[in-house]
């Protein structure tokens, strides 16, 4: 059983939030922000063109970087089952997230040596902290069960989530600033400012992470060191599959999330080269417009946690995709900046809420009595991956067959179309309870 001095710990429950706190400002200032604004300026030639060439292969640097993403999410998708099922089995689920915190953290801190000219660095780093960053989130997400209880899922999920959006907002302005007055600060040019905006992205993850690792705890089940870790965690992962599979309302959730989650995470990752590329917007515009998503993400994450409280998940989730589906079609139309922002702001309300409430909810359909927790969310954070594997490389192909990114956005409303229909065939409760676990503890 979880130690009941855990349990709901308001010391315990913020110190596990703060991990949102410290891996978001990747999330913003790497994938969002900076860096893709950064590397697609480096990366264009004074003429105008966009091919760059990686260890000979000549292609768009849009491409390029879509493609590199959608291989990072890949490899984490290919390697996360197993190690959940060490995880879970040693209760190691800590040290795998180290790993993986460190990992990306440095990645992160690498990027730093991106000049323009060393395109081959700059992807190795940027993949590198990908997988840093979605393989920490596998056993980050599988503690909420055992610090919260499920009637508390949603609040803290949310409060994760909106940390994150309040830290990584803080670090982005205090990197804008330095990259604005960069002679202030001793910089040379904005490029060298810009570069160690993201060293401070590295360290700021790196060193606010600690406070995670400190407080939570690293094995409430008091499980033993054990021998042939490698074995029992695959047969302990065999085991929560043969689970999963006889849930049918967790299979058609992972479904449903597996089509929806692509087109959020593509607009997430895609938004500010979508701004650039085909509104031609400055960067500032773009910076603009990251800093309203992640504000008005704040109040999305608390706002549809308390819709969800009082109409339930599934409807609160459905009403998102739908919020999406026309935020796609709105993209298609959009053709100057006020357009831009305003389709941001609703982007913001839905993209904090739906990540939220999507972890959450699958906390709520996790057996209440398994001890399985990152065995679980490797499912969840396995089609998590998956989807952004197929969302950006759909994006990028679409991209480069038509040479336009609109056309790419109409495929992503196709997506949450998609997910929307299984979200439809789910039939859950108002207020979800956890299905006695059928399998061994």
């Amino acid at each position: 059983m979880v130690l009941s001095m855990e349990l709901n710990n308001p010391k315990t429950i913020n110190a596990w939030c703060m991990y949102d706190w410290a891996n978001s400002v990747y999330s913003l200032v790497i994938t969002s922000a900076i860096f893709p604004i950064y590397y697609n300026a480096v990366t264009t030639s004074s003429d105008g063109s966009d091919v760059v060439n990686f260890f000979g292969w000549n292609v768009s640097n849009s491409v390029l970087y879509s493609y590199s993403l959608s291989f990072s999410f890949l490899f984490v998708a290919a390697i996360l089952p197993i190690l959940s099922g060490i995880a879970d089995y040693g209760g190691k689920k800590k040290f795998f997230m180290k790993i993986f915190v460190y990992i990306g953290s440095f990645s992160c801190i690498g990027l730093y040596f991106f000049t323009g000219d060393n395109i081959e660095w700059a992807i190795i780093c940027s993949v590198l902290a990908s997988v840093g960053y979605s393989g920490s989130l596998v056993f980050y997400d599988a503690f909420l069960p055992e610090i919260a209880s499920e009637d508390r899922f949603d609040k803290v999920s949310a409060k994760g989530y909106s940390l994150g959006y309040i830290g990584s907002v803080i670090l982005l302005i205090l990197n804008l600033v330095m990259i604005e007055m960069y002679d202030v600060f001793g910089f040379a040019d904005k490029g060298i400012a810009t570069r160690f905006a993201f060293l401070t992205v590295g360290v700021w993850w790196l060193g606010f992470s600690q406070l995670t690792f400190l407080r939570v705890p690293d094995n409430v089940y008091n499980l033993k060191e054990r021998t042939n870790l490698f074995t029992e965690g695959y047969k302990e992962l065999r085991k929560v599959w043969r689970a999963v599979k006889e849930e049918r309302m967790t299979k058609l959730f992972l479904l449903a999330f597996f089509f929806y989650n692509m087109g959020v995470q593509t607009v997430m990752y895609l938004a500010a080269t979508f701004g650039a590329k085909e509104l031609e917007l400055e960067s500032s515009q773009l910076i603009i417009t990251v800093l309203l998503i992640q504000i008005v993400a704040i109040a999305g994450a608390y706002g549809f946690a308390h819709l969800s409280n009082i109409k339930g998940n599934k409807f609160s989730l459905l009403t998102m995709v739908f919020i999406w589906i026309f935020v796609c079609l709105g993209a298609y139309f959009v053709y100057n900046a006020n357009e831009f922002y305003l389709l941001a702001f609703v982007v913001g309300l839905v993209m904090g809420g739906i990540q939220s409430l999507s972890r959450s909810t699958f906390a709520k359909l996790i057996p209440e009595n398994t001890i399985d927790h990152a065995s679980y969310f490797s499912f969840y954070d396995v089609t998590y991956n998956l989807s952004i594997v197929v969302g950006t490389f759909s994006y990028g192909l679409i991209d480069q067959i038509t040479n336009s990114m609109r056309n790419s956005t109409l495929a992503l409303m196709l997506f949450f179309l998609v997910g929307m229909g299984f979200l439809l065939l789910l039939k859950l409760p108002d207020h979800l309870k956890r299905k006695p676990y059928t399998g061994n503890t």
